[in-house]
């Protein structure tokens, strides 16, 4: 994108009004055109013969020069966007953008290329009847930040686990009470590590709480069931986006998604076959199938992945300083047994994803490789009694089964000289920092690293999960629920936030609470090269 305005905005200036919301309050069959719950913005009065918008807009993979914009129609027509570095979008730059039909449930993404470094951008989407350009939908604003420059700070949140366990969309948070935390953050970008939706994960309209109070979930037909057909999936993605406060918040913070398991089913892996007497459909590729689709059509994802088989893969660049590495830990992911087995056989990474891995992270020339991992590296996730769904099984000798895998890239790391190689994930429900050191190891061919949990956004809290001692971790902090499956209304909702000076290279960690509130931080010196 080429320079439109003399003046660039801040990096931290934050969109504010309620212009931000205008068009989003619609959805089909509302007579009002307003989303349940506490919205911020007024109700907006539909006009039948317009196309309208109505569920917000979203940004994602916003790196180097390039980004995604989404938005999804309420009938076929053609999304185009408007550019500017002025809020009041003067001198703006329009995007033509896909016409959007029933083939992807009318969402459609506008592919950015030639972006500028360092600022903000704004940009609105209308949706243009096909028939007549006139008509076209009131525009629906956002906010994207560009990648930073070569002296600028970056700053990303990152958490996972949304409307899991039964604990949905609550009208009296505004939708997900974690969301106004995260959104007075002002980050440049989220990272979603898993678990987008829980297409297992059934609501019902109220849930008591231990104190005698009740839980108020939004339903939807397609969350009263577990997820089989195409639409049910699309569904558990349109069931988030009622949240008020999480569409602004995606709105103002572009995203970078990876998916886990409840993007499909508890714990799947390929070829399974479920035993789950509430499936029809038992075969999990099947239904895999449909759940990826959706997660196309949802999530603004750039199509930069390398992978020949559809996983979602991909670097993302952030400057000088940071380089984003995120894995697809689930498309390839072997059975679950008791991951024993003494020879490696690319069971949660696959040769292929490792292979570009590691090429990849001894080209990056930037100061930091964050890698996010939609699995624990170190923690024990049982799956039933015998089986493991994790990397760790529990025995801290040599490594075994998927631990072969992962003991491969650490030890490619170590001999290319990469370091400064951090990595970030979510799943286990709980906030905890871990240290990795070959000291205290019985497999002792990498480099000490750290690794960071953070989550859940809106869900059950569980925790804490055993270490693993294979990879010699320790856990330098631990923030947990008191009982299995906690409700967000007690708290115990977590998002982690990472911050690289532009100046130093300092990378900083700071585990946050459902508030906001910092409840731990950890400062990590750049070692040289």
């Amino acid at each position: 994108m080429t320079s439109d305005s003399p003046t660039p905005t801040s990096r931290r200036t934050l969109l504010r009004g309620a212009a931000l919301l205008a068009g989003t309050a619609a959805t089909t069959g509302l007579a009002t055109g307003r989303l349940p719950g506490r919205a911020a913005a007024a109700p907006l009065l539909v006009r039948r013969d317009r196309p309208v918008l109505p569920y917000g807009v979203q940004s994602g993979d916003v790196g180097r020069g390039s980004g995604v914009l989404w938005a999804k129609a309420d009938r076929p027509s053609r999304l185009v966007a408007e550019i500017s570095r002025d809020p009041s979008f003067r001198k703006a730059r329009t995007v033509r953008g896909p016409v959007v039909t029933p083939d992807t449930d009318l969402t459609g993404r506008l592919v950015l290329g030639d972006l500028p470094e360092g600022v903000d951008l704004h940009y609105r989407i209308r949706a243009v009847d096909l028939d007549d350009h006139r008509a076209a939908s009131e525009p629906v604003a956002g906010r994207l930040r560009t990648a930073p420059g070569r002296r600028d700070d970056v700053r990303f949140l990152w958490s996972g686990d949304i409307a899991g366990q039964g604990w949905g969309v609550n009208p009296a948070y505004g939708g997900f009470r974690i969301a106004d935390a995260m959104r007075a953050r002002n980050a440049d970008f989220f990272l979603c590590s898993g678990d987008n939706v829980y297409a297992d994960g059934p609501v019902q309209a109220s849930v008591a709480l231990p104190d005698g109070s009740t839980w108020q979930n939004l339903v939807i037909p397609e969350k009263t069931k577990v997820a089989e057909t195409l639409d049910e999936f699309r569904g558990q993605y349109r069931y988030n986006l009622m949240a008020d406060n999480w569409r602004a918040f995606l709105a103002e913070t572009a995203q970078v998604s990876q998916w886990d398991d409840h993007e499909v089913t508890n714990n799947w892996y390929p070829g399974e076959i479920l035993t789950d007497t509430r499936y029809t459909e038992k075969r999990v590729d099947v239904l895999a199938a449909r759940a990826q689709q959706a997660f196309h059509e949802y999530l603004p994802v750039a199509p930069i992945s390398p992978d020949p088989e559809g996983r979602v893969y991909r670097v993302i660049r952030f400057g000088h300083h940071l380089d984003l590495f995120v894995l697809d830990m689930r498309t390839h992911k072997d059975p679950n047994t008791g991951n024993r087995e003494p020879v490696g056989d690319g069971g949660v990474l696959g040769g292929t994803q490792t292979r570009w891995l590691v090429r990849e992270l001894e080209r990056s020339r930037a100061t930091w490789k964050v890698i996010a991992a939609d699995l624990p590296l170190g923690l024990v996730v049982p799956d039933g009694a015998t089986a493991q769904e994790g990397i760790a099984q529990g025995d801290p000798g040599a490594p075994l089964g998927r631990e072969a895998d992962i003991a491969r890239v650490l030890t490619a790391l170590q001999r290319a000289g990469i370091r400064n190689h951090v990595w970030l994930t979510a799943d286990v429900h709980y906030t905890a920092a871990h240290h990795y050191s070959p000291d205290r190891a019985a497999y002792q061919d990498f480099d000490p690293f750290w690794e960071f949990v953070s989550g859940p956004l809106n869900a059950g809290a569980f925790g804490p999960n055993v270490l693993d001692g294979t990879f010699g971790p320790v856990a330098d902090f631990v923030a947990a629920p008191p009982a299995p499956n906690t409700s967000p209304a007690l708290g115990f909702q977590f998002f982690g936030e990472v911050e690289v000076d532009g100046r130093t290279g300092q990378l900083t960690v700071t585990l946050r609470d459902v508030d906001g509130a910092a409840i731990y931080t950890r400062t990590l010196d750049p070692a040289a090269r």
